[in-house]
This record gives structure tokens, sequence and C-alpha cells, in this order.
């Protein structure tokens, strides 16, 4: 028996430990050393958070960069010199869709071996174990949910049903805050794992192995889900739990964060280097106008920590001579001065006959690229006119030079979510200290200056005012920008709130931006199943989609506005 058990745990182990920690390094030299008292969970806990947050290079590519990053107004794609159009994503794109949700759909089954084995009764029984499993779990299924809308939730991880059925967001957001408040219970007064081997330490990528910030985090993610649910038909816990989450304590002065691995393989976990530096360079993107816009606006630090300055120069743009954007030249050549004038960029523009000449100061001004544009104006689009990503987003690994690590949710975010919900009458306490508080962290995260960022707290942005609307709007989007790089939350947060009000916008000209097929110019609201549903389990696929609408992109979730 004592045989059988070390041979599962370690084939185990190679297929969910991808962390370099001198424990594992260990097990790897001397294999013979191994016995039953070696055997921890803290070996599983690092796949179980990379596989989540810092996923293979496909799903994160594919999901990230090319959808959620640009739905939320933080990237663009679509300047001249790029392979990919500016609306490609915005539409159904197999490659891209399919991927996502295989990535979400098959984390279950880690998480789900790793519950199984600290649960009470599992070959690694232990309650602080278990109470990360279900954290995890919360953190897994807002993402898989806020993405996808319905989800096997209740019966996923059943080995006794092959079909599960499909359970309604407030269902899975009632079950989920449940199991929240079984780990914040079980954590208590704990801080950690325990000792010797059952110490979690280093392994932890989030805390290594603070059991008090697990809970915090517990309770931050318990706040966001609360705000999100609340008004949503038919929740009834909002308030309870929002009162409770910042009475038990969130995490105020805390990052939960992934340093991002250099040296490990995209393969394993990617970066945004890992695809800026591949495709020869013409798979770049651009920051979003909005986002530059809305920094510049506010004189807000973070604008240099965001991106960079477009590389300007003289750019040289020829006008078409035959097909349907010769009657558009003038429409398209307006669009780009526009867009250029918006973010108050220092140029010249002359324009002949046959092209047009714009000389920009090198490296000087900031200027976002629009999102959604269609092929028709992309040619007007030149690189060199647009911001990139600052180095620090992109990169690349192995280069000697830092890596903006993953958030998984940050101090910022939890500040000026309790600042919400003193704001909306759920909490007591000053908002206005909270709303501070969480641009101040916000900002540290980005190394922003502690001068700065007290310049910016004396700004008409930095503080809150005005009717309950217009304090909720600054709020959400302080959040909004807060999750630069983490294009789900993002998304998310202007699907929920509807700020700011000019990401979240549906386009008709097709002479400038593309509908996105089934979204007809809507804004999207989730992305669609993978394919596999249908073949596997089709008819509580469809019982879902009688529920909450068809699947395609243009369908509302269950909280959105």
């Amino acid at each position: 028996m004592k045989n059988k058990f070390l041979k599962t745990l370690s084939v185990l182990l190679i297929i969910f430990v991808a962390s370099c920690t001198d424990d594992f390094n260990e097990i790897n030299e001397r294999p013979d050393a191994l016995s039953a008292q070696d055997v921890s969970a803290k070996f599983f806990v690092t796949d179980t958070q990379q596989k989540l947050f810092a996923p293979n290079r496909t799903p994160f590519w594919r999901g990230t960069i090319l959808q959620s990053d640009r739905f939320s107004g933080h990237f663009a794609h679509g300047y001249a010199q790029s392979f990919i159009s500016g609306e490609n994503g915005w539409s159904f794109n197999f490659w891209f869709q399919e991927f996502v949700y295989n990535w979400l759909a098959d984390y279950n089954s880690t998480l789900t071996a790793f519950t199984n084995f600290v649960k009470e009764g599992g070959s690694l029984e232990n309650d602080q174990y278990y109470a990360i499993s279900l954290i995890m779990k919360g953190l897994y299924y807002q993402l898989y949910v806020d993405t996808h809308g319905m989800v096997p939730y209740a019966e996923a991880s059943d080995p006794d049903i092959t079909l599960p059925k499909y359970d309604e967001l407030k269902d899975i957001y009632t079950g989920v805050i449940s199991e929240l408040d079984q780990a914040i219970s079980l954590i208590g007064n704990n801080t950690s794992t325990g000792s010797g081997v059952e110490k979690l330490g280093d392994n932890d990528l989030f805390f290594s192995g603070d059991m008090q910030k697990w809970k915090q985090l517990a309770n931050s993610l318990k706040l966001r889900m609360a705000l999100r649910a609340q008004g949503a038909p038919g929740e009834s816990f909002s308030a309870a739990s929002v009162s409770q989450a910042i009475s038990s304590g969130v995490l105020t002065d805390t990052d939960a964060l992934i340093n991002r691995d250099i040296n490990i393989s995209q393969w394993a976990s990617a970066t945004y280097g890992d695809v800026w530096h591949n495709f020869y360079g013409i798979a770049h993107w651009h920051v979003g106008s909005v986002l530059l816009n809305t920094l510049q606006d506010n004189n807000d630090p973070r604008l240099s920590k965001y991106a960079v300055p477009a590389k300007g120069g003289t750019v040289t743009i020829v006008k078409p001579t035959e097909g349907g954007n010769v009657a558009l030249i003038d429409k398209h050549v307006a669009f780009l001065k526009s867009t250029l004038d918006r973010a108050g960029a220092e140029y010249t523009m002359t324009e002949s006959s046959t092209e047009i000449n714009i000389n920009m100061p090198e490296n000087t001004n900031y200027i976002g690229l629009p999102t959604r544009l269609s092929d028709k104006p992309k040619a007007y689009m030149d690189t060199n006119l647009f911001s990139e990503p600052s180095e620090i987003v992109r990169n690349q690994k192995n280069s000697g030079n830092p890596i903006f690590p993953w958030v998984v949710m940050s101090a910022g975010e939890s500040n000026l979510l309790v600042a919400e919900a003193i704001v909306k009458g759920l909490a007591s306490g000053n908002a206005n200290q909270y709303y501070q508080k969480g641009i101040e962290h916000a900002m540290a995260l980005w190394d922003v200056s502690s001068a700065d960022i007290a310049a910016y707290l004396s700004t008409e942005m930095g503080s809150l005012s005005g009717s309950t609307d217009q304090q909720l709007e600054k709020i959400a989007t302080q959040r909004w920008i807060a999750n630069y790089t983490n294009g789900y939350e993002a998304w998310s947060i202007v699907r929920d709130t509807g700020y700011p009000s000019s990401v979240n916008v549906s386009v008709s000209d097709t002479d400038l931006y593309g509908l996105g097929g089934e979204l007809n110019g809507a804004y999207p609201g989730r992305l669609q199943y993978g394919s596999s549903v249908y073949g596997n389990n089709a008819d509580n696929t469809n019982a879902a989609l009688a529920k909450m609408g068809p699947d395609n992109m243009a369908t509302k979730l269950w909280w959105a506005k």
C-alpha cells in the first residue's frame, strides 16, 4: 500500500509541479530518498496557481492579448504594419475562443486533484491546504463564469457524474461565497500550513505561505463578487457578504502577485514578451486610446509607467488609388487627425493628391490606438504614430530586464472596493480615505514616486466628490486603470459598471469600425463555449442556453449592465 501511495504521488508530482523550488529539485536529484513523510501538498500549490494566472502561450496570446486586453480598451491591434486586423477577435474566432474555453474548462481537473488530496479523508489531508483549494476554486470560478457565463459547478467535480448540468451565475456566486466563508473559517488565526514538510513557504507564489494573507485574499474576492452581484436579478446575499468581507479584513496593504518566471518556457507559462518578441515583430500591439487619453486628461503619473511615447519621426501614408477606400480618403484622414488631436499630440501634417506626410517629434507624444478598427482605415494607422506598452510589460525573458508580475488581486483594488461599498451605503467609513489609499497602492505597484502620488491625490480625480453616480464612476475608472495587464478583470469592470463609458460603447460606422458578426456593433458580453460541449454534453449545454441566451458574444451575463 505504501509503495502504491508513493508511486502515485511521484507521478503526480512530475505532472503537477512546474516550480523550481529547492525542495522539488532535491526530490529530482534523489528520488530514492522520497518517503511518505516527505510528500506534502505544498508541491501541488505552485502549479495550481500558475496554470490559472500564468498559463502557457496559447491561451495567453489568443485569450488575454487578442481578446480580453482589447475588450477592456487597454490594448489595440490594427496598425498599418501588423498582420492582425483591429476587428479580429471582436467577432467569433474559433482559434481564439476554443483555446480560452479549453484552458479554463480543463483547469478544473488540476484543481479537483489538488482538492481531493487535501480535503478531509484525502491522502494529504490538511485543513489549511484545503482552505487554499477553496480560495483557488473561488478565483477560478469568478474568472470562468465572468468570461463564459453558465458553466458546470455543483456537479463539475463529481466522479460519478459524466454529464454535469450547468449552474446559473446567481447560484455559482452564492456557492463560491459560501466556500470562501468555509475557507476563512478554516484559516481562523492560523499563520502557516504546518511545520516541516507541511510548511508551504516559497511554493506559494502569492504569499510565501502566509495564511492570514490568504484569508485577506478570500475576503477581497468575496467583496469583489458581492459588489458585482449587487442589484442583479434574484440576488439576496450581496449586502451581508460585503459587510462580512470588510469586517473580516481584505488585502488593504498587500498584493497577491505572481512574479514572472524569466527562465520557464513560454509553453509552460507565458509573458507579454513571449508574444512581442515572436512573429517577426508584426504581431505587436499598441496601448488603447481611451486608456492613454484618460491618463493624460488627469495628469496621471502612471502614463509613463504603462506606455512609451510614440516613435514619431516622418511618416508617409500613400493614398489608395483604387477600390472602395478611395471614396473614404477624406474621412480616414479626418479620423487620424482627430485621434492625434484628442491625444494632444505635437505634429504637422501636409497632404498632396497622392500622399499624406506627418512630421512628429520623436519619442515625445503619448498617443493611443483606437480599438476595434476595421481594415478600411488601417493603412493610416502607422505604428510610429502610436504608443507601445512600456518595456517592463513587454520585456523578453532571459534578457536581464524586469517583467511586471501578474496581479491576482491588488491592495489598490481592494481599497477601491471598500470605497465603493461605502458610497453604496453597504459599509460605514470614509470612502475618500479608501479611495485615495487604493490609488496610492495602485500607483506604488508601478513604482510611482511618493511625490507624484501626492500630487495626483490633490487633483480633482484624486479625491471623491460629486453625486453618488459621479463617485461610483471615479471608483470604477480607477479600478479599470489599476487592472492594466489584467484584461479579464478590466473587461468585467466595464461590463458591470458601464465605466469608462467611452469603452462600453456600441459602434455602427463600418467605414471605421468592425461590427463583430453577431455582436452587430455591440460591446462584447462574453466568450462562446468550446465546441466540445456540443459533442460531450449537448443536452445540458442547450438547457443552459435556454436560460442564459444564445451562445454568442452579444449575450449579456446575469450581473452585466
